[in-house]
């Protein structure tokens, strides 16, 4: 048995064989929910992976590698009929430095965001039918020409957006003193109020069919909502609050595997069910959701570590 501890590529952690908890049962949901969504849940809680599964199963360019990837999976029993039919378009705002002033937070991003239009340009240049124009001083330029070019090949565009409001945070976080620096990312025609603009009319029949957005918290979204308002916040649904993270019975059902490798006794492999529930605690994200859901690497940090001492990890 190999844990994925810190690996949030799905399509490494599928071809490397390593330990997956299936999730793509949600993805029939998730096309059910809405067109734009919002995912929120604490950091470390396996956002990213998500994504990146969503990433795999719907990019047109993974087609021959349906089975290979999705095979095994409940998906891939009954897939829905938009898979591998999409350009997906994936930006992560963890990597966005919020440093400088306003105006160097909107240089970061723009730079961060055209560099993503290249490589989108990359990956596609077979299937588009006119290359993508870069605009080095607006990404929200770019962005459109990238959309232009989608359009003509009859194929919709998903957006993946991870972290969106990281470098937000990071501002708030730092001193009460940056309000003027987050008013200026976030309020009247700031650099991040402008690209959800851009992102909204994007989405009103230019070539955007879907928006999937994860995040910590829901404070700068408000902030966005005169620029960015349908969004549908599907992150206190009961169907989603096992969405990421691990139920418990999936835990006791991989500790009794260790327990089996490790010779342990079943009070051992009680008493370890029992101290993941002391340390690493359950959450219920939806009031009216059963059961409780644990932070995924956490749990992988234990089971890992558990998995190769046969005994539960020192720190």
């Amino acid at each position: 048995m190999k844990f994925p501890y810190g690996i949030s590529d799905f399509d490494s952690l599928i071809t490397r064989r390593l330990h997956y908890v299936d999730r793509t049962d949600h993805i029939p949901l998730l096309e059910n929910a809405g067109d734009q969504l919002l995912f929120l849940r604490p950091r470390r809680f396996g956002k990213s992976l998500l994504l990146s599964m969503l990433e795999n199963y719907y990019d047109i360019n993974k087609a021959e590698r349906f089975e290979e990837l999705f095979g095994n999976l409940a998906i891939g029993q009954d897939p829905t009929p938009e898979y591998n039919q999409y350009f997906v378009l994936k930006w992560d705002f963890s990597v966005v430095s919020s440093e400088g002033d306003g105006e160097e937070i909107r240089r970061n991003l723009y730079d961060y965001l055209n560099m993503r239009f290249s490589d989108f340009y990359r990956n596609y240049q077979s299937i588009l039918s006119e290359p993508i124009r870069i605009d080095p001083e607006n990404a929200t330029a770019s962005f459109q020409s990238l959309l232009t070019a989608v359009r003509q090949t009859g194929h919709p565009l998903y957006l993946l957006i991870d972290e969106y409001d990281n470098f937000a945070n990071e501002i708030m976080v730092r001193d009460r003193t940056e309000e003027n620096r987050y008013q200026a990312i976030l309020s009247g025609e700031g650099c991040m109020k402008a690209l959800f603009k851009a992102v909204k009319a994007a989405a009103g029949g230019q070539g955007l069919r879907r928006v999937f957005i994860t995040g910590v918290s829901p404070v700068a979204m408000s902030d966005l909502t005169s620029s960015y308002n349908v969004a549908e916040n599907i992150y206190l649904l009961p169907e989603f609050n096992t969405l990421c993270g691990f139920r418990e019975p999936e835990i006791a059902k991989i500790l009794a595997m260790i327990a089996e490798e490790c010779k342990l006794t079943g009070s051992q492999m009680t008493d370890a069910l029992s101290m993941v529930r002391t340390f690493y605690n359950g959450y219920r994200f939806s009031r009216r959701a059963e059961g409780l859901v644990y932070n995924p690497t956490l749990a992988l940090y234990f089971l890992k570590a558990f998995h190769r001492d046969c005994r539960y990890p020192e720190e």
